[in-house]
């Protein structure tokens, strides 16, 4: 008889005893002596948690006298170190095993053989199905595969019944009840504390017995049919690419998704009568259960890639297709995901995120700007996040050290409460400095300008004093909509920027996007050629080929600008044609503007973002031509040092403190000088304290940054004569020290200078 058929015969029976009207104790002793029978197995035991142990609750073959009586803990003897380990064992003399604990009041002595498997609820322990035998063997495959099978229906019908008790099964699961602090890279810094909820929520099994078993295979195949589609979309799109995962990744996704050997082994499982979700589920039980007895990091890898692979199946199967965005978060929220797109964040209330944990993500990738413009902590690179932490769990998030807190003690929480409210008092005093402008110790008038993206960031200028608005990023309005943005709705949010800026400058970067910001309704054709979309089809080189796009934001952006000097920058100029050639789309739409009498700008003035190193060989070409250069960090570090921005394992490998940005940006400062131009830092890098230091010290005097930023870099601003941390970069940067950040570290605490 194979598995599926010894299974299915029990689940037949097991069918018709979960359908009666018996109350649970007897549903259960009548599950016993149906297994018990099926395998002609003399014993066979249900065992379940009660206040933290397990109980014998029902039996065929032991002491009656021992049900409700025998009990053992989590880890204590056999059953113990199934449930703890949720694995299963074999064996074929049951005292040899090192865990053996002889239970008197239970008879079992004259049984040698022993097989158990865990019954499984969401994922953790909730009991243990247990047979035994007078001759020593082991047991069939295809008993142990029809035990696992049982003992999936049994966790629905003890769930159902109640017999368990959420505390119960935390109790007996200390790994996730307990406190636990998880480290990881801090990306956005600041405090968060909130409820833990999943990006893509877990999907929970309610029912496990099929009543048509033709039905749930068909169910199957086209949720692997849906599932193959949607990754080979993925391939040609580049969607992995805005998801921060990697080439070798999505090949694995699609081995896994068309291996005949899962979905043969998942049809298996249909056979033996369980319904597609379980079927899935069960399946990979049996795969978890396995391994965990391989310690390879690349096969673990692989483990959590075919887990992903089965959650998105068990969503399509199960119709439960949208993130936790679409249900909407009812409590203050941390988000927990393996990583996330720029556009995923924003369809998140901002009222209610207030941190996010990533187990993937990078200093410089697209989301965790976006977290910055929102005001949301994040910290990444936090391994196995999503088995760690369990759904509504109390989280406090220290965005500061890249310190993650799971169900805290009361005295963690006081700790947390206090460092909060610390923070709120160096906000405090940095609010303080609002209207203080910001003045170097000899007297030299640093420029600090804001980033935004969102019509709700333009107030950060007021509350924070800054100069203006150094970069407003015109794609996240694309990101966040379905469609392609109309021209009057693109002029619409223009105006108001401007209307709530007040007499303070707006610089306007045209759409970025491509890369790791991705839109669905705008992708080419051979995208999936680029074997790295950030230096691909992307920003600049997007917009000139789909010329209508920038025609349209060109005279969204006159037109909203009416009156006024309009500050426009383009993205990612690699050579000089490019900046004429988008300025030659801004100035055809200014004379046909012109031509049909509207209300034009004062002025326009043009700038070019420098990201691509090649800009910095032709400086002298395109510097007559701008009113302003900025200097992107994000992207020229990657360009610097080929280092993928989205690749979680190059997150801290290249230092912003390196000498190699260090004296690339001096050799820009020294390009620009007797020109009349604007030159600025538009980054991360800016925005802390450190590195805004480094940047002063090789002559940049304007900064756009982060709101949170603008504060802390004008209370340092105050204290730093630039001639002397101008002098100190020469010396560093002609004959560089092992450390570049640690001695910049120490001349700052010399000089009583607070870093980060």
């Amino acid at each position: 008889m194979s598995a599926a058929a010894a299974a299915r015969s029990i689940l037949t029976q097991l069918h018709e005893v979960m359908a009666s009207r018996l109350h649970a104790q007897g549903k259960l002793n009548q599950v016993v002596e149906i297994i018990g029978e099926a395998l002609s197995s003399e014993v066979c035991s249900i065992y379940l948690l009660r206040e933290g142990m397990l109980e014998l609750f029902a039996t065929r073959g032991l002491n009656q006298e021992a049900v409700h009586v025998t009990r053992m803990g989590i880890g204590e003897g056999l059953t113990g170190t199934i449930a703890a380990n949720v694995e299963t064992l074999n064996l074929a003399e049951a005292t040899a095993h090192p865990e053996f604990q002889y239970r008197p009041e239970t008879g079992e002595d004259k049984f040698h053989s022993f097989a158990g498997v865990p019954i499984v609820r969401r994922q953790r322990a909730i009991g243990v199905l247990t047979v035994q035998h007078v001759d020593p063997r082991r047991y069939e495959e295809v008993e142990i595969e029809a035990l696992q099978t049982v003992a999936m229906v049994l966790a629905e019908l003890i769930d159902n019944a109640g017999l368990v008790d959420a505390e119960d099964v935390a109790a007996a699961n200390p790994a996730l009840s307990e406190p636990v602090q998880l480290p990881g890279l801090s990306l956005v810094k600041g405090l968060a504390s909130g409820s833990a909820v999943f990006h893509q929520p877990r999907i929970t099994i309610e029912h496990t017995v099929a009543e048509d078993t033709e039905a749930e295979r068909q169910r199957v195949y086209l949720a692997f049919d849906k599932m193959r589609e949607q990754i080979d979309t993925m391939s040609s799109q580049a969607e992995f690419g805005m998801d921060g995962e990697h080439r070798e990744v999505l090949e694995t996704y699609k081995m896994f998704a068309y291996d005949e050997g899962w979905s043969r082994r998942i049809n298996e499982a249909i056979d033996s009568g369980l319904t597609a979700e379980a079927a899935i589920e069960r399946v990979q039980q049996r795969t978890r259960m396995r391994m965990r007895e391989i310690d390879d990091p690349l096969l673990q890898d692989r483990m959590h890639d075919l887990e992903d692979l089965a959650n998105r199946l068990l969503r399509i199967v199960s119709g439960q297709l949208g993130t936790a965005a679409t249900r909407g978060l009812r409590d203050d929220t941390v988000l927990i995901a393996k990583n996330l797109g720029p556009a995923e964040l924003l369809e998140y209330d901002k009222r209610r995120l207030k941190g996010v944990i990533l187990e993937e993500g990078s200093l410089t990738a697209h989301v965790v700007i976006v977290a910055r413009a929102m005001g949301v902590p994040v910290i990444g690179r936090v391994r196995n996040a999503r088995s760690l932490i369990r759904e509504g769990d109390e989280v406090l998030v220290d965005g500061s050290h890249g310190i993650v807190t799971v169900r805290p003690s009361a005295s963690m929480v006081e700790a947390f409460e206090a460092n909060f409210a610390r923070s709120k008092e160096r906000q405090a005093a940095y609010a303080k400095l609002r209207e203080v402008e910001p003045f170097t110790r000899d007297g030299t008038r640093i420029t600090l300008m804001v980033n935004a993206g969102l019509r709700d960031d333009v107030p950060m200028i007021a509350l924070t004093g800054a100069d203006g608005i150094g970069l407003f990023r015109t794609e996240f309005q694309f990101l966040v909509s379905a469609t392609l943005p109309a021209r009057e709705r693109q002029t619409r949010l223009y105006r108001d920027v401007l209307e709530s800026a007040g007499d303070k400058p707006v610089v306007f970067r045209t759409l970025d996007v491509g890369g790791d910001k991705a839109l669905p309704y705008l992708q080419n054709e051979n995208a999936s050629q680029d074997e790295n979309p950030a230096m691909g089809w992307r920003a600049l080189r997007l917009a000139l080929e789909r010329e209508g796009l920038l025609k349209s934001q060109a005279r969204a952006l006159i037109e909203a600008s009416a009156g006024r000097t309009l500050h426009v920058m383009f993205p990612m100029v690699s050579e000089p044609w490019e900046f004429d050639a988008a300025k030659d789309v801004f100035q055809q739409q200014l004379a046909f503007l012109k031509s049909q009498k509207k209300s034009l700008p004062e002025a326009i003035r043009y700038g070019a973002m420098l990201e691509v190193p090649a800009l910095a060989e032709v400086l002298d070409l395109l510097v007559p031509k701008l009113s302003f250069l900025s200097i992107g960090t994000n992207d020229l570090t990657q360009f610097l040092f080929a280092a993928d921005r989205a690749n979680p394992l190059l997150a801290e490998r290249y230092d912003w403190l390196s000498p190699s940005i260090l004296r690339f940006i001096r050799r820009v400062v020294t390009g620009t000088l007797g020109h009349d131009i604007d030159l600025a830092v538009c980054g991360e890098m800016g925005g802390r304290r450190l590195e805004a230091l480094a940047l002063m010290g090789v002559g940049i005097r304007r900064l756009s940054i982060t709101p949170a930023a603008v504060g802390p870099v004008k209370e340092l601003v105050r204290k730093v004569d630039l001639e002397e941390i101008g002098a100190a970069m020469t010396q560093w940067l002609a004959a560089p020290p092992p450390d570049m950040r640690a001695a910049l570290q120490r001349w700052a605490e010399e000089r009583g200078i607070e870093t980060d």
